[in-house]
Order: C-alpha cells, then structure tokens, then sequence
C-alpha cells in the first residue's frame, strides 16, 4: 500500500544529516543539526498534506484532519535525534513511515473518523543530556522541572538550549495533553536486537516494553602495592566488583527474560601496578514484568554484600534510574496483528528491551509498537540496516493498523 521507494529516499536523506565521517550519524537535541533536520521532515510532513507545527516542548507534529476533528488523535511517530555516531534508522524510520502512512491515505483519498498526528519527539536517545524522552514526557505532563538544569558537556542546561534554539522553558507545560485526547499511540521503530532475523520474519508486535533500573555500585577496598601486597592479605574492590558482575549475568540467565549489562565501568586509581581503592560501575536490569525485575534485583544486592563481607570491602548502591515496564494495548495488538494477516505475514509477538517514547504516554493513553528486522541486531551504531523491503513491510503494517484504529468511533 505505502510508496517503499519514497520511504527509502527519506531515510537516505535524512540520514545524511549529522553524518560522521566513519558513517555514523550524530544528531543531539537542540543543535544545528537537529534543527536542519526537522526542517527537512517539516517539508515532507506538507509534501503529505499535514499541517505542520512544533509545540512547546519542539516536539514536531504533522496533523491530518479526521471527519470529527474533536475526536481524539490517532498519534503516531517516533524521533529523529541521534546518539553519539549512531545510525540511520532508530528512530526516523517510525517518524518517516508516519509522513508515508498519512501520504498514503491522502493519495488514496481515505479519511478518518479520528484526526491523525505523526509526531517527532524531542530528544528521545538522551545522548546530549543524560536525560531522555524530554518530548514525550512534556506531552505526558511528567517532565520534573530539575529536568530544566541537566547539563551537557559544556555545561549548556536544557533550559538554555530550549531558549536557544527559540523555546520558553516557562512554557513546556503547555505541550502537556489531557487524558482522552489521544486515541493511541503507535510507534514503527527498528528492533535493534536479532529475534525476528532470527525467526526469518520482516515484521513483529512489540507486547511491551521492558522495565528497566541503573543502580550505581561503588565498591571500596584499600590501594597497596600490587607487587608487594600478598593475595591473602588484600582489600581488592576490583576483584570484588569482578565477582558481583558475575552474579548478575548469573541470576539474570536464572529467569530466561531478565537481562542484566554493566556497560560503564571506572577503576580508581587506576595504575597498573596499584591494587585499586575504588571500584565504580553501573548495573542496567531489565525485565517486562517487574516483580522477576525486582527478584532478580533483590538477590544481586544480597549476594554483592555477601561478596563485600567475605572479601572484607565496602559496597553501596545508588539507585539512578527505576522505569516500569509497559505492556503493550490490546487494542493496538489486535490491530496489528490483523494488518500482518491481511498483508500475509504471519503474526510474531517479542518484547521489547529497548526502552521508547511509549513509556512516557502510557498512563495517557494506549500505546503500541510493530517492530522490523535487524541486520546482525545492530544498533547504535553506523552498521545499523534495516533493507529497503523490510522497512517498507513495516510501513504497510502500521498503515492498515493505524486505519483500523483511526477508522471507528
């Protein structure tokens, strides 16, 4: 149904912008570069026939109007900010399926009972920040206001990048949407893991998207001499933090839906001939249903004291981050999974462990995700693919569910 080779062209394009020299791309919230390209998107989303504004969070919004323009909005989208030397597709693909969806629909003349929006969330990645989903969260009314004063490397607070790239911070509450004034959201979005490559399968319905927690570790010990302190008579934080690190692959493969990473680790002092003082790292856990989150969480924290105690160090934990996780709507499911079968496809359920946008709208409306095939799972990365066929597979899923769904009363 959908153009596949004007999708491609898209994404070709946008990908062009911020691109590194190594292929990647890089396009942080706020910036040049991010501004050029939601210029770009802004000139596709009135090539497709939508009314084009940005709110005031800069969340960009494309809005087709439905027969009852009081209905609530059919939201569908995603983001076109980057992490660091990222790739083409996280992201964009879900804000560019959208334009081709609602294109689609005009061309064909098809109309909606419910008015259609394709958004383009602020800084989703966090990348610039350390703070994501600030555009989502500001449509939510969850966006804390300390949220204003995190900083990037040099020290620019969100408040001043805002006003920079022309916004009133004092404003962002006005991005804020009622309850009952969105029908659902849906999102097209990479899968950036190898299940569907794995299962030969285009396209998949997201279920939910997994919760996740960063705990923060600081283990202490006592810096000696590496040559001339004997094993026996060491205080190593850095053998200790190697053992709790272990026991997080281990009770995390002890459930078969838990995934625990320490991604970011320091070593302190960090001479190579210095047994070290101070160990730091961070645990990212997740799991889609929150209790086997929290189990798993609870037998870490009671083993790495265990550890602490036997190795004669001190561990203490800072909590930084704690997201539930969030099961996807019935509804958009069931919509979904028609729009597979009408197309041919068989339908394929898998969770998602990325955290997305959807998380920040949940509690404001329905939400759901179709996903499409990796290559190699990449993601993150300027190897990150999704072929052409595959993209368009998932721009025609989400075209049938967002009809079915904008369709009805």
């Amino acid at each position: 149904m959908v153009q596949g080779e004007r999708l491609w062209q898209r994404i070709m394009e946008l990908g062009e912008i911020g691109k590194q020299p190594g292929g990647g791309v890089t396009r942080l919230s706020f910036t040049a570069e991010e501004r050029q390209a939601k210029e770009l998107v802004a000139s596709y989303m009135r090539e497709a026939g939508l009314a084009v504004y940005e709110d005031a969070a800069g969340n960009l919004i494309g809005r087709k109007e439905g027969v009852n323009p009081d209905a609530p909005v059919m939201l569908i989208g995603s983001h076109i900010d980057s992490v660091y030397n990222g790739g083409r597709f996280d992201g964009p693909l879900g804000v560019l399926a959208g334009i081709e969806v609602v294109q689609t629909m005009n061309e064909q003349g098809v109309r909606t009972h419910h008015p259609i929006e394709v958004v383009a969330f602020t800084d989703e990645e966090g990348a610039r920040f350390r703070f994501g989903m600030i555009g989502s969260r500001a449509m939510a009314g969850t966006l804390p206001p300390e949220a204003l004063d995190y900083r990037d490397v040099e020290g620019v607070s969100v408040a001043e990048a805002l006003k920079r790239a022309g916004f009133d911070p004092d404003r962002l509450p006005q991005a804020a949407r009622k309850p009952g004034t969105i029908k659902a959201y849906v999102e097209l979005h990479i899968e950036q893991g190898r299940v569907l490559e794995e299962a030969g399968l285009p396209v998949g319905i997201v279920t939910g998207i997994a919760g996740l927690v960063w705990v923060k570790f600081t283990v202490e010990g006592k810096a000696e001499h590496a040559g001339a302190t004997p094993m026996s008579l060491r205080r190593d934080p850095m053998a200790a933090a190697a053992q709790i690190m272990a026991v997080i692959e281990e009770e995390a493969r002890r459930t078969g839906t838990t995934v625990g990473t320490v991604g970011q680790l320091h070593v302190f002092p960090g001479g190579i001939n210095v047994i070290p003082e101070r160990v730091e790292f961070v645990l990212d856990l997740r799991d889609l249903q929150a209790e086997v989150r929290d189990r798993v969480w609870g037998v870490i924290a009671e083993r790495a004291q265990a550890i602490a105690k036997e190795r004669n160090v001190r561990v203490t934990t800072e909590l930084l981050q704690d997201m539930p996780p969030v099961l996807c709507s019935d509804e958009v499911k069931h919509a979904a999974e028609a729009a597979c079968r009408k197309l041919g496809y068989p339908p394929f359920w898998l969770p998602s462990g990325a955290a997305h946008d959807g998380v920040q709208l949940a509690p404001l409306c329905p939400i759901g995700m179709i996903f499409v095939r990796s290559q190699d799972g990449v993601s993150h990365n300027p190897a990150e693919w999704s072929t052409k066929e595959d993209c368009a597979a998932g721009a025609s899923v989400l075209y049938h569910t967002v009809q079915q769904l904008a369709r009805g009363e």
